[in-house]
């Protein structure tokens, strides 16, 4: 009896002491940490005589407003096709010109009685022959590439002696990267007189403009999409466009204008399937931004988020910064937009 007697009384203390620590325990527990930020991106630090050795530049994006535009879709024309059929009319019409001679030769004689009903009649034949000829070849152009340019091709019929002058327009379709086919739905075509921006898909080069030249009179058998043709309106640049070449479109619409400031495409860097820039953070250090590449205007992109004009923006050596940046300090090739 003396043994549970003191045995309880160490039971009870024992559970007090446990009860108390175990309420410490609860009230004085901290909260559970918050959700820590994601890193900043730190940049590249380039000391100044790093910078000039590089040539870098920086320089401010200048505002502007841009007009909304679609996005499409087209390719580069081969001109084969095209210089084909205009040889085709071209010889027809010379066999047309010269029947056509004969034909006028042939009613003044008979005027003068001086010709046989057989004759005139066959040179007739003839005449009315070659021009079944120039006509079909006319048309043929006519139905592969609309009629705009076959009548750059002029009269199939001209006066007996008269010359035909071949059209410089049709001299600089025929060739390579004159000629580009864009496709756009039924509801996007209201907005196509002017001049439109392309990309093309494969190849690093500024964008070049084409202007608006005709509807075409076929539709793509794949998308169901109406295609119009545009010229290029610098088919001579050292970056020309290849036959079959891919190519993206974009074509402004009757939207509201969006405000923004431009950055030039030798700012912009392609990495990871994005658009970059390098914006000077301080002095010597410089921070990839990310941008769209979805407002293309002439002098460059036009940007309405992550950027003002208050930036500066490496315009020069960005490709040299990222370089640095992937690879610690060495330098790799990347793609410059």
């Amino acid at each position: 009896m003396k043994t549970v007697r003191l045995f309880l009384p160490a039971v009870a203390m024992a559970a007090t002491l446990l009860l108390a620590g175990c309420s410490k325990s609860g009230g004085d527990q901290p909260a559970a940490p918050e959700k820590a930020e994601a890193p900043s991106r730190t940049g590249v630090t380039i000391d100044a005589e790093t910078q000039a050795r590089i040539g870098l530049k920086t320089e401010m994006p200048a505002p502007m407003q841009w007009q909304p535009e679609t996005k499409a879709y087209g390719r580069v024309l081969d001109p084969a096709p095209l210089v084909d059929l205009l040889m085709d009319l071209a010889r027809t019409e010379m066999t047309l010109d010269s029947s056509h001679q004969e034909l006028e030769r042939a009613k003044q004689l008979k005027k003068d009685n001086n010709i046989s009903e057989r004759t005139y009649q066959e040179a007739e034949t003839t005449y009315q022959q070659n021009f079944g000829a120039a006509t079909a070849a006319y048309f043929k152009i006519e139905s592969a590439w609309g009629g705009k340019i076959a009548e750059l091709t002029g009269p199939i019929v001209v006066p007996p002696g008269t010359p035909r002058k071949p059209s410089a327009e049709l001299n600089d379709m025929a060739r390579a990267g004159s000629l580009i086919r864009v496709d756009l739905p039924l509801g996007e075509q209201t907005s196509l007189v002017g001049r439109i921006h392309i990309v093309p898909l494969e190849k690093t080069m500024q964008p070049i403009t084409a202007s608006f030249f005709n509807k075409l009179p076929t539709m793509d058998p794949q998308t169901q999409q109406q295609g119009f043709l545009f010229i290029n309106d610098a088919p001579n640049t050292a970056d020309k466009l290849t036959p079959g070449e891919a190519v993206t479109a974009f074509v402004k619409n009757s939207g509201e204008p969006v405000s923004g400031v431009v950055v030039p495409a030798s700012a912009v860097l392609r990495h990871e399937g994005r658009g970059w820039v390098y914006v000077q953070a301080e002095t010597n250090r410089f921070v990839r931004t990310e941008i769209p590449l979805d407002r293309l205007t002439d002098r460059g992109w036009l940007v309405s988020e992550n950027l003002s004009a208050t930036n500066h923006i490496v315009v020069t050596g960005a490709q040299t910064v990222l370089s640095a940046e992937l690879s610690g300090g060495g330098f790799n090739t990347g793609q410059r937009d």
